[in-house]
């Protein structure tokens, strides 16, 4: 049996405004086992980053608080550690790259003392040493010359390069779990490509977990083992990659995969979307929270919110067509005959 890395069980996260408190994620259960890579996806405001951030305690510094729910990483509970024990938590045995590059990286330090400055807190080497090591994880990452590289600023490096430069600190300490919020959003496609197969090799070479965290169907399908996705604050289905993309068991995640180019449809037809926008925090529906925009909504879906069925092994789904195994199933795959292939 695979061994566990990260658990989270019941994960409510919000924000303190002046009206009240306001929940961006709620129920929120995800498991990660070693050397597992999990995808995180859906549309931006779904709570993607909310959920990285409250892992890694940080939503604490944007007026945020974990409300409700467990966090335990190799069976040691975050949720409850005060901000002093994270400090030697985050950057060493939890990183995190952040969406974009250019603004995770500090303009006036050179790229070295940035990638040194973790291995000195964490790893207690001395600047000498750190550099040495800072340098050699610029090799690493693929960036040529890296020992010039290491003399320069995040502005005298391209995209790519700074992207390289944040995995590259990320790794520093060697992480049990890598955070990759979006990685790829910044880049142009053939660097999103050379970045994908860089963490992917690093991966194995490393033995580490990724959480990685995206709203593109095509990156989950390349990286993920298994994928989660999320819909205003919740979990709505989850599953191996290999079920998910083969039968998606949500309204949401077949809109998703039918919004992808090249999925569905032919050459010059207009591409699908998802009708309606993702509903504010403030402004939740009543029932299911994606019914307002599901072609195939019900009045229970108006009324109730689903819990999570299970399609099988492994699979699950929060929607009502699996509230019984005949009718309610074989109205889904009637209504969408491309699942049932």
């Amino acid at each position: 049996m695979a061994e566990k890395l990260l658990e989270i069980e019941n994960l409510t996260a919000g924000f303190l405004t002046q009206s009240g408190t306001v929940k961006a994620t709620e129920k929120v259960s995800l498991s990660i086992n070693k050397g597992q890579t999990v995808c995180l996806v859906g549309e931006s405001g779904s709570g993607k980053s909310v959920t990285s951030l409250a892992i890694m305690r940080l939503i604490d510094y944007n007026s945020g608080a974990i409300l409700e729910g467990s966090i335990k990483f190799q069976g040691d509970e975050l949720a409850k550690r005060s901000q002093d024990d994270m400090i030697r938590v985050r950057g060493n045995k939890i990183a995190m790259i952040f969406q974009d590059p250019m603004s995770s990286l500090n303009p006036v330090y050179t790229i070295g003392d940035q990638i040194a400055e973790s291995i000195m807190l964490h790893r207690k080497k001395s600047k000498k040493e750190a550099r040495k090591i800072a340098v050699d994880m610029l090799r690493m990452v693929g960036i040529p010359a890296p020992e010039i590289r290491a003399k320069q600023y995040p502005h005298e490096l391209s995209g790519g390069m700074c992207q390289r430069v944040v995995i590259a600190i990320a790794l520093a300490c060697d992480p049990d779990l890598l955070i990759a919020d979006e990685p790829t959003t910044a880049l142009d496609v053939t660097v999103q490509a050379q970045i994908l197969d860089l963490l992917r090799g690093l991966q194995q070479e490393l033995g580490m977990s990724i959480l990685l965290i995206t709203h593109d169907m095509g990156v989950a399908a390349e990286m993920a083992d298994r994928i989660a996705v999320m819909y205003a604050g919740i979990i709505v289905e989850e599953g191996s990659a290999r079920d998910v993309f083969a039968r998606p068991s949500h309204p949401y995640t077949e809109g998703l995969l039918k919004s992808v180019p090249g999925l569905e449809g032919s050459r010059g037809e207009e591409l699908y979307t998802i009708k309606g926008n993702i509903p504010g925090l403030s402004q939740l529906p009543e029932g299911c929270r994606f019914h307002p925009r599901c072609p195939h909504a019900k009045d229970i879906c108006r009324q109730q919110a689903p819990p999570a069925f299970s399609v099988s092994e492994g699979h699950q789904a929060s929607c009502w067509m699996y509230m019984d195994e005949g009718g309610a199933a074989a109205w889904k795959l009637e209504s969408n005959p491309e699942v049932s292939r």
